[in-house]
């Protein structure tokens, strides 16, 4: 099993340009053991000694206790110590399926002088790299005027500094006059300084704009204004006083129960689907980017730090690697991802909430990156065999190294694992995309997916019931109105500035035709995600009998390559897939005509 999680310092956890209000985990000691916070006396010692240290860096203290937990030093070895970062920070590009040896050399090489589109991940050590391109003198060039108001010093009274990175630090404040005199809150104070290059600039627009877009849910950080000045750009939002999600991790003991863990998972689930649905990936989610609002036992979480997030549109493929290494996915690693990214680092989060251990560990961060590439999460060792089957299930479906087979948000509401728990399911902006897919389908295409939809249990109808009650149908029937109604029931302004004219664009074949339950099952459907069930192969082998009945016909490997859009080449993956009997798709056909054949699709299978 990975090595338990554990905090060992205060030092702040904030973005590559600075701010922040989460805590870096700190380094797990050699035997494997939670670890609790150190005694006051302690951090307050290491707090002085990691101010007199480089801005950049900051190195936790350490604790050696005994546990029970499964280590991998042998006994009375302790682990090397590594300095740890304050911030993750975006790192070079680099081939797969083994990212992560040559990077430290690769930037050693590059120079400081050379322009970089991209920096690095550090969490463990290792040479910083700089996110963004610049040469010599191009500080000096920047235009680092945001349009922000500049009354910052009339409206807000700076109260004490509540954490420091390398870019800026973090401080409570109190409203002086307007709308929050006298309201406590948080001000994220970024250096111009250390803007020095024209990613960092576009970086703090990016996250001031996606604060104001996302404005609304309850489970998200709120923000109140920004402002700037000739030294600082000030970002005012919310103040949490109830300590992060890693504070009450360790006050429990290194781990929740089930039970107590289900709320947390179903206020995360709640605003990364909100976040996604708005087009938003969060990029960086872990413990320490979730706070409490207040002390209280039930007071609500807020998902904080938007520094590495960005906007991501239904079909695009982001290739800059950010985040935080423990909980970065694999297809970050090898540069094109989307949104699933964020459903694996709630995969990671939920396992240590279960179990209180990391499911990808190292000493080393390049360690930690083959990890997470190749190896697989240990369900087997304590505690693992008094959890439920329906949580390791819920784990298991979000650790999928596949993203294509990964639950989205919405559908994590509505898991076995959370159903009794879950108040609502937010509207899936996966199912948009699967129904225009189907609308453009060919025929064949179609009857090969509605034979599917009649093969799935009920576990996969409760998600699909759910997202067809949110789109309000008419008499058992969905239209394209009943889509364009749901999408702007639940878009932001920003979204409906941006995204909703393109998606509605897509969906211009359904004007023509109305949708009921069951072909709506046949068009919502992901085989993808199906292939992820353990009874997958039921599925299929029901699935073909139906397509068998009313869906199969006479077909040649040349008309089959054409509806799998395959090229030439592509004829010969297809030879099993046509029964010689009467030339119709066989089950391996049927399947592979389901799930495609692609060159990426290969690749992809090689790596894993």
């Amino acid at each position: 099993m990975g090595q338990c999680i554990s905090r060992t310092a205060s030092s702040v956890d904030v973005d590559r340009r600075g701010g922040g209000f989460g805590q870096m985990d700190g380094v797990e000691n050699g035997n494997g053991a939670v670890v609790e916070y150190h005694h006051q006396q302690q951090q307050q010692q290491q707090q002085s000694q990691n101010r007199q240290a480089s801005s950049a860096k900051s190195t936790p203290a350490r604790s050696h206790a005994a546990s029970p937990c499964p280590s991998p030093y042998p006994a009375g070895i302790m682990p090397s110590p590594s300095p740890a970062r304050a911030t993750p920070r975006r790192f070079w590009p680099f081939p797969p399926p083994s990212p992560a040896k040559p990077i430290l050399t690769m930037l050693r090489r590059q120079g400081r002088g050379k322009q970089r589109k991209q920096g690095t991940i550090h969490e463990d050590g290792g040479e910083e790299a700089v996110a963004g391109g610049s040469g010599e003198g191009e500080t000096t060039t920047l235009d680092k005027t945001f349009d922000y108001a500049r009354n910052f010093g009339a409206r807000f009274e700076l109260g004490k500094e509540v954490g420091r990175g390398h870019f800026g630090h973090t401080c409570c404040a109190k409203g002086k006059r307007g709308e929050l005199k006298g309201q406590p809150v948080a001000v994220k104070i970024i250096s111009k300084d250390k803007m020095t290059t024209a990613i960092a600039i576009e970086d703090v627009r990016r996250e001031v704009k996606i604060l104001k877009a996302l404005a609304g849910h309850n489970n998200l950080i709120r923000f109140y204004e920004s402002f700037e000045d000739a030294n600082n750009v000030y970002i005012v939002m919310e103040l949490c006083e109830g300590g992060e999600l890693l504070d009450r991790i360790l006050s429990r003991g290194g781990r929740y129960k089930e039970e107590d863990a289900k709320a947390i998972v179903v206020q995360m689930l709640s605003v990364v689907a909100y976040c996604h649905f708005q087009g938003v990936v969060h990029r960086d989610l872990k413990p320490e980017n979730f706070l409490f609002a207040s002390k209280d036992e039930d007071a609500p979480m807020k998902v904080i730090d938007f520094g590495l997030s960005d906007f991501i549109r239904t079909d695009q493929r982001l290739n800059d690697i950010v985040g935080s290494a423990y909980y970065v996915s694999p297809e970050v690693l090898h540069r094109s991802y989307s949104v699933e990214a964020d459903m694996w680092s709630i995969g990671v989060i939920v396992y240590i909430l279960l179990c209180g251990s990391r499911p990808f560990w190292a000493r080393t961060e390049s360690g930690i990156f083959r990890s997470v590439l190749r190896a697989d999460p240990n369900f087997n060792d304590s505690p693992w065999p008094s959890i439920t089957p329906e949580a390791k299930d819920f784990v298991k479906r979000l650790l999928n190294k596949d993203y294509r087979k990964r639950m989205t948000a919405a559908q994590a509401m509505t898991h076995p694992w959370l159903r009794s728990e879950q108040q609502t399911v937010a509207l899936d902006i996966l199912v948009y995309k699967l129904v225009k897919s189907y609308i453009r389908a060919t025929p064949f295409k179609r009857a090969a997916l509605k034979a599917l939809s009649k093969a799935i249990t009920e576990n996969e109808l409760v998600y699909l019931r759910a997202q067809f009650e949110l789109l309000e149908p008419e008499d058992g029937f969905v239209s394209f109105e009943n889509f364009r109604v749901a999408l702007l029931k639940n878009a932001t302004d920003a979204m409906k500035e941006s995204r909703v004219p393109d998606i509605l664009n897509t969906l211009e074949p359904l004007a023509y035709k109305k949708l009921d339950f069951e072909e709506f099952c046949a068009a919502a459907i992901s085989v993808y995600q199906l292939e992820a069930l353990e009874n997958w192969e039921e599925i299929a082998n029901t699935a073909f009998e139906y397509f068998e009945l009313q869906g199969n016909r006479t077909t040649s490997v040349e008309e089959l390559a054409q509806e799998m859009n395959l090229g030439q080449t592509g004829h010969t993956l297809l030879q099993d897939c046509i029964r010689s009997s009467d030339r119709k798709l066989s089950l391996i056909g049927y399947t592979k005509f389901l799930h495609g054949v692609t060159v990426r699709a290969s690749s992809q299978t090689r790596h894993r």
